[in-house]
């Protein structure tokens, strides 16, 4: 019967579903735009009115029973969920496959609110709702994550070993769950880039150089990933009061504890005022309160006493068992984060290697070009020397037999000389290593 009363304030009320479904029906269907029209051929019209309906609307959602362990797939709208768990819209927006939000855990009066990579779910003492409306782009493997999630949650309850609450387990389910994938792709990654990685030193090429341009994106990507959800941990373990919020079931059972007391002090009100009222008759009106009055004051008693309860509870925080937990998965992502740090630095270090490889080679081509420069130099000579013997007026030097050879001779030992002058000026300066 319990059960059945639970869903009925989850699930959202058949007449309006039927309503919602009548008023988006065929008369209500949005015309398509004309291939001219507002922003040319190649524009994309967005449905706002779609998106207002969707984002208000139903969501599929598994819940998971704190007692039982036993899974049913329901449909409940944001309202419901904000009314029955006093959750903002802002807190439902980070579970919203509509939006790109980082990770995030945000402990509140009623429930912990989990964004953790492909694990969106809704935590409270009582039950676990994990979304199943995931993003589209994760397709199948986004429904699997959450199966794996709902099954293992499900297998913890069953062989429940230890005292841990509700809301501890389903938290450690998924921040297991978190790490766990963030890990894996970590190593994919960390598999994939050596071997690149070395490659590339040893032949540095244009299709090796994008294989590791998009390799550090998707390295990039990874890491602001990881980096999010080891800042998350880091900030709860920091902050004593956001680790208090998150004691769901203790706070339950107080709660509960002094609704009895207030019950326990309204009966005993009600008939202290009967008795009093059978004794004392004949005092007057003005002297004596009357009964509302007086359980009024009863009422604001037993709430004052029940908030400086929870304020002197809260002064002292017993977070020891949350502490613990957090802090095994911390280590667990922060040793995935200095993977990913190492993975970078070696990318670093290569892209130096590089860079130094490719100097290298630019400032050999600078010195071969000095060489060659300076090569150019001296046959110029044979140029200057042929110009001037090629002229059209008559020298004595052309009747001398041999004079052609020793010209040429001559002419090489000069450019000889020069360019030794040249190359022995170039190490002096140490231009060149010779």
């Amino acid at each position: 019967m319990d059960h059945d009363h639970l869903k009925d304030r989850l699930l959202l009320p058949s007449s309006r579903a039927a309503a919602a479904a009548s008023a988006n029906g065929p008369h209500h269907r949005r015309a398509a735009p004309a291939p001219g029209a507002g922003g040319g051929a190649g524009g994309v019209s967005i449905d706002v009115n779609g998106l207002k309906r969707r984002g208000g609307g139903r969501r599929s959602w598994v819940r998971v029973d704190a007692a039982t362990g036993a899974a049913e797939a329901v449909e409940v709208a944001k309202p419901a969920l904000m009314r029955r768990l006093d959750l903002p819209a802002r807190d439902l927006r980070l579970l919203d496959p509509l939006f790109v939000y980082p990770s995030a855990i945000l402990g509140r009066e009623r429930a912990v609110v989990c964004n953790l990579e492909r694990v969106r779910c809704i935590i409270t003492a009582d039950e676990a709702l994990v979304l199943r409306e995931q993003d589209p782009a994760g397709g199948a493997a986004a429904e699997e994550a959450v199966r794996r999630y709902v099954d293992e949650l499900q297998r913890r309850l069953v062989d429940r070993a230890d005292d841990l609450p509700f809301e501890f387990i389903a938290l450690e389910v998924a921040l297991e769950a978190a790490c766990s994938f963030l890990d894996s792709q970590a190593i994919e990654l960390e598999a994939e880039a050596y071997p690149l990685l070395d490659e590339l030193t040893a032949k540095i090429s244009t299709l090796n150089l994008e294989r590791v341009r998009r390799l550090k994106s998707k390295l990039v990507a990874l890491t602001r990933r990881v980096q999010k959800v080891r800042d998350e941990i880091e900030q709860l373990m920091d902050d004593d009061g956001d680790m208090a919020e998150m004691y769901l079931t203790e706070k339950k059972m107080r709660m509960e504890a002094s609704l009895l007391d207030d019950e326990d002090l309204q009966g005993i009100g009600n008939s202290h005022n009967g008795f009093s009222a059978s004794l004392s008759a004949p005092v007057s009106p003005v002297s004596t309160p009357p009964a509302s009055r007086r359980l009024e004051k009863e009422f604001s008693f037993a709430r004052s006493r029940h908030s400086s309860f929870k304020s002197s509870d809260s002064s002292q925080y017993n977070i020891e068992e949350l502490e613990m937990l957090l802090e095994a998965y911390f280590v667990v992502i922060d040793y995935t984060l200095s993977k990913l740090t190492s993975l970078k630095e070696y990318i670093d270090d290569t892209e130096d290697f590089i860079s130094i490889q490719l100097d290298n080679v630019r400032n050999q081509l600078i010195q071969f070009e000095l060489l060659l420069t300076t090569a150019t130099f001296v046959v110029a000579i044979f140029g200057v020397v042929s110009g001037v013997f090629g002229m059209n007026f008559e020298v004595a030097l052309f009747k001398v037999p041999h004079a052609f050879e020793w010209t040429l001779v001559i002419t090489g030992v000069c450019g000889a000389v020069v360019f030794g002058s040249f190359l022995w000026y170039f190490r002096k300066r140490r231009i060149l290593p010779l």
